[in-house]
């Protein structure tokens, strides 16, 4: 059996052929609508080949930083080569053991990942330790939560279990992180939960 950073490592090579257009179009959309402050330092967690990125460097312009950190050395290596700005760090290392002092950055932003999280508490506390007071985490995806655990479970193997938890339970995750002003939104076509670091 996989690990989930064998299982991703294996999957580098094709990943950016599997994001569509669309998909693409509705990032930028999530993170412009993040309203991300120009010059603000943003860690993106689980950033795969770095797909967000651009979108990230858009909003915080070049005065701001981008720390792009996930546990597949693989995907890292996609991203690496893309030729970003020197304001654009990577980092391979485990959510749960993001090295990083505490109150690093504005923006704590994992999209398309959490799901794969074993620990999902644990990560959620972790992101937010390293989150700055009055600082974001925020959990994205461009499907809505039905499709995603439904692509999961179908897929199988090492993910088959990877669900976006219950709203419900994603509320008392935040808020158990110690996150406040907390809003978990989903509609047909995406999914967005955030709250904001005391």
């Amino acid at each position: 059996m996989f690990t989930h950073r064998e299982y991703f490592n294996s999957k580098a090579a094709i990943w950016d052929s599997l994001a569509t257009p669309e998909e693409r179009a509705k990032l930028e959309a999530i993170i412009k609508g993040l309203n991300l402050a120009p010059g603000g330092t943003v860690l993106d967690v689980g950033c795969g080949t770095g797909i967000l990125i651009p979108y990230l460097l858009a909003a915080v312009g070049p005065a701001g930083r981008v720390v792009a950190l996930d546990i597949a050395e693989s995907m890292l290596k996609q991203a690496q080569s893309k030729g970003f700005p020197a304001n654009v760090e990577f980092i391979c290392a485990d959510v749960i053991g993001i090295p990083f002092p505490a109150a690093t950055f504005e923006e704590v932003i994992c999209n398309s990942a959490f799901p794969h999280f074993p620990q999902k508490l644990e990560a959620l506390k972790e992101m937010a330790r390293v989150t700055k007071p009055g600082g974001r985490v925020i959990i994205c995806h461009t499907a809505a939560r039905e499709t995603i655990n439904h692509l999961h479970c179908s897929i199988g193997g090492v993910v088959a279990g990877d669900q976006i938890p219950s709203n419900t339970e994603m509320v008392t995750l935040l808020a158990a992180a110690g996150l406040v002003n907390i809003e978990v939104n989903g509609g047909a076509d995406y999914y967005l939960a955030l709250g904001v670091k005391v």
